[in-house]
């Protein structure tokens, strides 16, 4: 099973690309994620990590999160390698997006726009339509709560 699921803050605004064959949507952006322990007199530790989303997720996430914005991603890790002009063999390992929630709780009037998610921060699509809509990703923008 290959199933990786992160909670983190966005180190940039995400990017997004099409393939130049298929124009398909490929959005990237870095998730840094702090370890959830630290070695006593020592800082957390963060780890950062590359997301990869295709598609519709693609183009949901360059719509809507930005720098600094505490998001959940439910995906897969994926290894690839390739090599460059110099003939020099590169490794990265990535997560493929599947899933994308926002953890935050969205921006209210004179408030800070990352404080925490209350008890529902985040809802999965497929709750779409239920009466605790709070957080959920509904397909259609004019449905979106903000």
């Amino acid at each position: 099973m290959n199933k990786v699921i992160l909670m983190g803050r966005l180190t940039k605004d995400p990017e997004l690309r099409y393939t130049a064959s298929s124009n398909i949507p490929r959005c990237t952006f870095t998730l840094a994620v702090d370890r959830r322990f630290a070695r006593q007199g020592e800082e957390k530790q963060t780890d950062f990590f590359s997301i990869v989303a295709w598609r519709s997720t693609a183009e949901f996430c360059s719509k809507y999160f930005t720098k600094g914005q505490r998001v959940v991603v439910v995906g897969s890790l994926q290894n690839r390698s390739w090599d460059d002009a110099d003939g020099r063999k590169h490794y990265v390992t990535e997560v493929i997006a599947d899933e994308v929630y926002f953890a935050d709780s969205r921006r209210t009037e004179g408030g800070s726009p990352y404080s925490p998610a209350g008890a529902q921060g985040f809802v999965p699509a497929s709750a779409e339509g239920t009466d605790d809509d709070v957080g959920f990703f509904p397909a259609d923008d004019d449905d979106l709560p903000f």
